[in-house]
């Protein structure tokens, strides 16, 4: 190769490299039905992470504070088997939303060694309004489905997640 030869190698190589990171979604990767939902999931992370931030939340804690905010009172090991969590994750989470009074730890009657965790006032309050935030970020991200199909892939993601 000559120096001259080097701008059109080079020219022809960026062009097929933006190609190809063109043509990525036509990869047999995307019959992957576990990257599928990685990819998702990461979408619908952070939409719901962008809706839920002015409420001084993410997933993670607006997921935690849902959970006690229906009136559920759950211990922290509950909740982290639930979420799928590490326990100390969850800790994290409480002792964050503890400190904001969103929710709080009371002795577990059944069992004293642990804590379950339930709302006060202003955590329900933050959540009926992080509520609508989460939902209008879920719609405005499964815009392309319709309602029957929403309901279909919310069913079929159930049975996934639940099958244990």
């Amino acid at each position: 190769m000559t120096s001259s030869d080097a701008p059109s190698v080079r020219e022809a190589r960026a062009t097929r490299s933006t190609a190809a990171a063109g043509d990525l979604s036509t990869s047999s990767l995307t019959d992957d039905v576990s990257f599928l939902l990685a990819r998702a999931n990461a979408l619908s992370l952070a939409a719901g992470n962008a809706a839920l931030a002015p409420h001084g939340l993410k997933v993670r804690s607006y997921s935690v504070l849902a959970l006690v905010a229906d009136g559920a009172r759950p211990s922290q090991r509950e909740l982290a088997a639930f979420l799928r969590l590490d326990p100390s994750q969850v800790v994290a989470l409480v002792d964050d939303l503890q400190r904001r009074g969103l929710v709080e730890r009371r002795p577990d009657p059944a069992d004293r060694r642990a804590n379950v965790v339930r709302a006060t006032d202003a955590g329900r309050a933050l959540h009926a309004l992080a509520l609508e935030s989460a939902r209008v970020a879920e719609r405005t991200l499964h815009a392309d489905l319709d309602e029957r199909e929403r309901a279909q892939l919310a069913g079929l993601l159930r049975r996934i997640a639940f099958s244990d």
